[in-house]
């Protein structure tokens, strides 16, 4: 099979890796100095070059609608449309569409004026999560005890100065206690398929300390994670998200990404 696949990072570059490993040819738009050892490197533009199934790692073009436009053309995309990638370009849809669905996450509040949020924020003790609605490359979240903190971070997003447009809004939510989890699931816009869980790590010091990142490593399998854990995430989170999106006339077709907390109270999607 003749593979095209979008992106320049190790995401992408794990990818092509794999798809070489099992013997299919991979062409790779805009790559990077690694993958260019390893694949053939388009000058572009990528919706112009000729695959059997294209693959669109970041989270950017999708929510551009680039899937759309590959499908329009009767393409065969692995990545969903736009309106299915705000999941990830905005925080503040996927906490409302979480309700709906009445997925188990964290209590939240959505503020675009800095004087509302500093108020919430001064009616109840931290810790504080503060998150950036826009894309912003993994690093639109601080979590922090420190009320002055919390209050300069809001300041600096709700006033573009910390991630622009992206920034403007913000969803301030409860803080939840316990290890992180990660789940891919592959949708075919009917079903989920789990890959296997890892656990990520955000925080840029050792520790878990410091601001965050678009990640500093992970790994899998993840120790006292089964299958029965994972089964019970599918049946809690991911199909009930499945469900919500038929409803709204939204066909997921990608990889949907399940970020969660092994709380007390059981698996939440933060």
């Amino acid at each position: 099979m003749e593979i095209a696949v979008y992106g320049s990072g190790g995401r992408e570059h794990a990818l092509v890796s794999a798809f070489i490993t099992h013997g299919h040819k991979v062409t790779v738009f805009p790559g990077n100095p690694g993958i260019a050892k390893i694949a053939a490197v388009s000058p572009g533009p990528f919706e112009d070059i000729e695959a059997d199934l294209y693959v669109i790692g970041p989270e950017a073009p999708l929510v551009d609608g680039m899937a759309d436009r590959l499908r329009a053309k009767g393409k065969l995309v692995v990545g969903p449309g736009s309106e299915g990638a705000r999941l990830e370009g905005s925080k503040a849809w996927m906490k409302e569409i979480l309700a709906s669905a009445k997925i188990p996450t964290a209590s939240f509040r959505t503020f675009t004026d800095a004087a509302s949020a500093v108020e919430y924020l001064n009616s109840y003790e931290g810790p504080y999560v503060i998150k950036t609605d826009g894309l912003a490359a993994g690093k639109g979240v601080l979590v922090t005890r420190d009320r002055g903190q919390a209050i300069r971070d809001v300041m600096e997003k709700l006033s573009g100065a910390a991630f622009g447009a992206a920034g403007t809004k913000v969803v301030i939510e409860e803080a939840m206690e316990g290890p992180e989890l990660s789940l891919l699931v592959l949708c075919d816009g009917t079903r989920g398929v789990a890959l296997s869980p890892a656990q990520d790590f955000k925080r840029i010091y050792d520790g878990d300390k410091g601001p965050n990142t678009g990640g500093m490593g992970a790994f899998s399998p993840v120790p006292g994670v089964g299958d029965d854990l994972v089964e019970k995430i599918l049946k809690e989170s991911v199909d009930p998200l499945i469900a919500e999106f038929k409803n709204r006339g939204i066909d997921y077709r990608g990889i949907l990404y399940a970020g969660l907390m092994l709380t007390d109270s059981g698996p939440r999607i933060v």
